[in-house]
C-alpha cells in the first residue's frame, strides 16, 4: 500500500451553489481547496448548515459542482463520463447519515447489499452473490440469516452496519461518511466508529468523516478541517487543532467540548458566540465569520482572509491567526 503522503483526493476551488426562491443564490460550498491522503481520515466539522454534507456529496459528484475540480488519483471526476465515471464511482462510496432513509424498505438486506455488485457486475452468478453478501454481513458484525430480512426489522445501529456493508461491496478506496453516527444512540456510536476504524485498517480505506461531534472526530481523524458558511476556516493535524486552534471560530467550537476532569472543566473558559449564523444566501462581506467574531476589525469586513499556512501543516483563514 502507498504511504500516507500520496494524495488520493484533490479538491481545487470547489463551489456548489443552489438557486433558491426569488432568483437568490445559496452558496452552500464556496471555494474549497484541500487534499485527502491515501489511508487517512480527514474529519470535517462545523455547525449545521455550514455546507459540510454538500461538500461530501459534491466531491462524489452526487451533486454537480458549480465550479472547481475534484481529482481522484489524478483523474478529474467532474469531467468523467460513461464507463470512466462508472469505474470511478466504484472506487468512491458513501455511508449516509440516516440509516432509515438510505435503505429501500421494500428490499431484503441481501438485495440492498448486492445492488452495487449487480451494477458493477462483480458477482459470478446467484450463488457467488449470496456468498459475497454473507461475507460482507459477517465483516460488519451481522449474521448470514440477516440477509433475508427487511430494514425495518433492525435497530438503527444494525441498519448503519448494513449501509456500511453496502458501501464496502464494491471494494472502494475512498468512503465519505456523512454524519454516520449522529442518528444513533450514544451507546452504539462508539461501536460503529470502531468498526469503521477496523475496516480502514484491514482494507486500507481513506475516509472523509463528516460530523458535528467534535470529541468523536478527534478520536477517529488524522487531520481535521473546520467549515463555516461554505468555507474552510482551519485545517490541521487532529492533536494540533484541538490543542492549538488558531481561528476564533475553532476556538469557540473547542471551548464547547465537555471535559471529563472537573478541575480542568471549572477553569475552562467557554466562548459563547454572539448572533446567529448568517444566511449562505447573503453571506457577510470579507471574512464570513466577522459578524460573530469578538476580534473583528474593519479589515475583516473589507478583505476575505486568505487560507494560509500559519504554522507548519496548520492552515487558517484569519487575518490575525
Amino acid at each position: 500500500m502507498s504511504g500516507k503522503n500520496d494524495v488520493l483526493i484533490e479538491v481545487d476551488h470547489l463551489k456548489k451553489y443552489f438557486q433558491v426562491g426569488g432568483n437568490q443564490t445559496l452558496k452552500a460550498v464556496n471555494d474549497l481547496s484541500f487534499g485527502i491522503r491515501q489511508g487517512e481520515t480527514l474529519g470535517m466539522v462545523g455547525e449545521s448548515g455550514c455546507g459540510k454534507s454538500t461538500a461530501g456529496r459534491t466531491i462524489l459528484r452526487l451533486y454537480e459542482p458549480t465550479a472547481g475540480s475534484v481529482k481522484f488519483q489524478g483523474t478529474d471526476i467532474m469531467s468523467a463520463k460513461g464507463a470512466k465515471l462508472k469505474a470511478l464511482r466504484r472506487e468512491m462510496q458513501m455511508v449516509f447519515q440516516d440509516p432509515y432513509a438510505s435503505l429501500n424498505p421494500r428490499w431484503t438486506v441481501e438485495n440492498l447489499i448486492a445492488e452495487p455488485l449487480d451494477i458493477h457486475g462483480l458477482a459470478n452468478g446467484s450463488k457467488d452473490r449470496k456468498l459475497q453478501v454473507e461475507r460482507l454481513l459477517d465483516r460488519v458484525g451481522l449474521r448470514p440469516e440477516h440477509a433475508s430480512r427487511y430494514p425495518h426489522e433492525f435497530s438503527g445501529g444494525q441498519r448503519q452496519r448494513i449501509g456500511i456493508a453496502r458501501a464496502l461491496a464494491v471494494n472502494p478506496k475512498f468512503i465519505v461518511c456523512d454524519e454516520p453516527i449522529s442518528a444513533l444512540d450514544v451507546s452504539i456510536q462508539a461501536q460503529v466508529v470502531n468498526l469503521l476504524q477496523d475496516l480502514q485498517r484491514d482494507y486500507g480505506l481513506t475516509y472523509l468523516f463528516i460530523a458535528h461531534d467534535l470529541a468523536m472526530v478527534k478520536h477517529i481523524s488524522d487531520r481535521v478541517a473546520v467549515m463555516y458558511l461554505g468555507k474552510m476556516v482551519e485545517l490541521a493535524e487532529s492533536e494540533e487543532l484541538y490543542s492549538n486552534p488558531k481561528h476564533p471560530y475553532t476556538k469557540a467550537l473547542m471551548s464547547a467540548i465537555p471535559v471529563p476532569d472537573l478541575d480542568v472543566a471549572e477553569n475552562k473558559e467557554r466562548i459563547v458566540l454572539s448572533g446567529d449564523l448568517p444566511s449562505p444566501v447573503n453571506p457577510p462581506s470579507g471574512c464570513p465569520f466577522r459578524t460573530r467574531c469578538p476580534f473583528a476589525t474593519e479589515k475583516c469586513a473589507a478583505e476575505v482572509p486568505a487560507f494560509r499556512e500559519v504554522e507548519p501543516n496548520h492552515w487558517a483563514a484569519c487575518h490575525y491567526a
